[in-house]
C-alpha cells in the first residue's frame, strides 16, 4: 500500500521532475508519506520540487523561494504540538507535521538554503525579542558580506527586509554551523565561541544525522 500511495503521489509530478529526483529523495518520501500520511508525502515532493527548481536562481532569489515556501506551514507553540516547552523539529519533522513554532520555520530555511549551497558564513540563525508580542522568536538572517548589514527571513513578517528595518526585534545572540555571536547592535555581533555551546543545536543535529523522526500530538493537515 505504501509503495502504491509513493507512486501515485510521483504521478502529481512533471515526468522531467520526476526524473530529477534523487533516490535517496525517493526513499524519504516513501517514509514520511508512511510516518505521518500521504498529505506530509506531498510535502516532501515539493519540498524536494522546490530545492530542485532553485538550484540554479540567484542568491536571493533563493532566500525568497524558500521564505515563501516554509511561510505556508501553520504557527503551532511546541507545548501544542511536540509536549514540550521548547523543542527544535528537523525540516523532515516540521514538513511532516505541517506545523512548527519560529525555531522550526527558521532551521528549515536554513538547511535548505545551505543545501542550495549559500556559504554558512553568510547565514546565521538570529535569536530576538519580538517586541510587541513580548516574547522571543527566532529569524534567519542573510549577510552578502562579511561587513554587510543582513536581511531576515521571518514567518511573522512575509516580506524580507534589512535588520535596520525591523524594528519590532531586538537582537540577542546568534549562530550557524561552527559559530555564537552575542549581538551588541542590529545586523552586528561579538563572537562569543562555538555553536556547540547550544545545547538545543547539539540535540538537533544529532537527531538530523540519525534521521530520527517524532509524532506529533496532533494532525495539522486539516
Amino acid at each position: 500500500m505504501q509503495k502504491k500511495a509513493t507512486l501515485f503521489l510521483l504521478f502529481l509530478l512533471p515526468s522531467i521532475m520526476i526524473l530529477a529526483l534523487t533516490d535517496t529523495d525517493i526513499k524519504w518520501i516513501n517514509k514520511i508519506a508512511a510516518f505521518y500520511g500521504e498529505r506530509a508525502g506531498m510535502r516532501m515532493m515539493a519540498w524536494r520540487s522546490m530545492v530542485i527548481n532553485a538550484s540554479h536562481l540567484s542568491e536571493v532569489e533563493k532566500l525568497t523561494t524558500v521564505n515563501n515556501f516554509f511561510n505556508q506551514l501553520h504557527f503551532v507553540n511546541d507545548i501544542n504540538l511536540w509536549g514540550k516547552e521548547d523543542y527544535w523539529a528537523t525540516p523532515l519533522e516540521f514538513l511532516g507535521s505541517a506545523a512548527g513554532d519560529c525555531e522550526d520555520f527558521s532551521i528549515s530555511k536554513y538547511f535548505t538554503l545551505r543545501e542550495l549551497g549559500i556559504n554558512d558564513k553568510k547565514l546565521r540563525l538570529i535569536y530576538v525579542k519580538a517586541i510587541k508580542l513580548n516574547q522571543f522568536h527566532m529569524v534567519v538572517g542573510y549577510y552578502p558580506t562579511a561587513s554587510s548589514e543582513p536581511v531576515l527571513l521571518d514567518n511573522l513578517n512575509p516580506t524580507i527586509k534589512l535588520a535596520s528595518k525591523q524594528r519590532n526585534l531586538l537582537p540577542i545572540y546568534s549562530f550557524n554551523g561552527s559559530r555564537l555571536w552575542l549581538m551588541k547592535e542590529r545586523g552586528k555581533g561579538e563572537l562569543a565561541g562555538k555553536a556547540s555551546r547550544l545545547g538545543l543545536w547539539n540535540d538537533l543535529r544529532a537527531r538530523i544525522g540519525r534521521v530520527k523522526l517524532k509524532r506529533p500530538l496532533k494532525n495539522y493537515d486539516e
